[in-house]
């Protein structure tokens, strides 16, 4: 075998916390130059309620936030120390040769120039001692892009296929997708709320963290006059590249939306409505941006939403609509994948980005490294 690093087989550890805010995701796994990634463990570390319910605060401007913000990082730091840890459990650190970090958003604000992502990855090199790469969104920014999505350049290295147009959906807080034609260019942008409004809502009127396989959506009627009225959000028309997150769609937004229709609106109707709403904006994104689309994969939570998945295909009848299991990937670990990827693209000083997904001006190498 080659002694040049660059032609080698490594492993990484991926960690993703997403807008969900329900906790880690951590993956081991080996990548070599080309060729499928091996997934060789995974672990999944829980929010507390408690952690939760601070980074939630955060996410709006409060007394103090930058002193609350940065001890929120150092528990966060300490909790993707353990989830390495439990993921790891027998295999020494000095066979990973880093860790992608993507770290807890509390601001993601392309139009202003920044993007906040915590997460304190200095103390997570410490208390691990293997090399952390994080703070993957900010260069993109700086090059004029949206720093979002940056899965699409993962999902075209692993999930394109030579002879079938392929679109890749995350439904996590936030839905994005990924364009993959069988020849052409990889286009990539957030199409609107995935699980976010679902499980404020439920939160809200229920006390569960998320609707289990949108069972009390299903048990509700979607509501046509609240449906158009989310659908008319300004986001929804802006063309791509795009990132939307907690910024566009939030429960103040939500009750704003309602209050405006001047009548009741039964919990469960509202929930069904908002169901509805996710699978509207991804599948009238496929329809208008991916015309001649022939598959659909989903991953991140949504893919568990049997209710979701069902109205997904309902208004996508000419594209097969699977999970990525079907491609041999666990929807639950696409994302902690990707930037286990995204740190090697770092340490071989490969771009990360896709400029024609972000709107970057040109390709860049992401990330901050953290040596251990």
């Amino acid at each position: 075998m080659s002694t040049d690093p660059t032609h080698e087989t490594e492993r990484y550890v991926g960690l993703m916390s997403g807008t969900s805010l329900d906790g880690v995701d951590a993956v081991l796994a080996e990548i070599g130059p080309a060729g499928p990634i091996r997934l060789l463990r995974t672990h999944y570390l829980p929010y507390a309620d408690r952690l939760r319910a601070q980074l939630l605060a955060l996410h709006t401007p409060q007394p103090d936030e930058i002193h609350l913000a940065a001890l929120a990082a150092n528990e966060l730091a300490r909790l993707y120390a353990e989830a390495t840890r439990d993921l790891l459990d027998g295999i020494a650190p000095r066979t990973v040769r880093a860790i992608g970090c993507h770290g807890q958003t509390l601001r993601h604000r392309p139009s202003d120039g920044y993007t906040l992502q915590i997460g304190n990855a200095a103390l997570l090199a410490e208390l691990t001692n293997i090399t952390v790469v994080a703070d993957f969104r900010s260069r993109d920014i700086a090059a004029g892009g949206q720093g979002a999505p940056l899965v699409p350049a993962f999902h075209a290295q692993v999930l394109r296929h030579p002879h079938i147009h392929r679109v890749i959906a995350n439904i996590g807080g936030i839905a994005n997708i990924t364009d993959l034609p069988a020849n052409g260019a990889v286009r990539g942008w957030d199409t609107g709320p995935g699980n976010m409004l679902l499980d404020a809502w439920i939160k809200r009127h229920r006390g569960a963290h998320y609707d289990r396989d949108g069972a009390w959506a299903a048990s509700g009627t979607a509501d046509p006059g609240l449906l158009d009225a989310l659908a008319n959000h300004d986001y929804l028309h802006q063309p791509p590249p795009k990132s939307a997150g907690r910024e566009q769609f939030n429960l103040d937004w939500l009750d704003t939306t309602l209050a405006a229709l001047g009548r009741s609106i039964a919990p469960a109707d509202v929930q069904a409505t908002l169901l509805e709403f996710t699978a509207v904006s991804l599948a009238d994104a496929v329809s208008r941006e991916c015309g001649s689309a022939q598959e659909l994969y989903v991953c991140g939570g949504g893919a568990h939403n049997g209710t979701l998945m069902q109205r997904i295909r309902a208004r996508l009848p000419a594209v097969k609509v699977e999970t990525t299991a079907a491609l041999g990937i666990d929807p639950d670990w696409v994302e902690a994948l990707a930037f286990a990827w995204l740190a090697r693209q770092t340490l071989h000083h490969a771009p990360g980005n896709l400029p024609l997904v972000t709107g970057a001006r040109g390709e860049r190498i992401l990330g901050a490294i953290y040596p251990a």
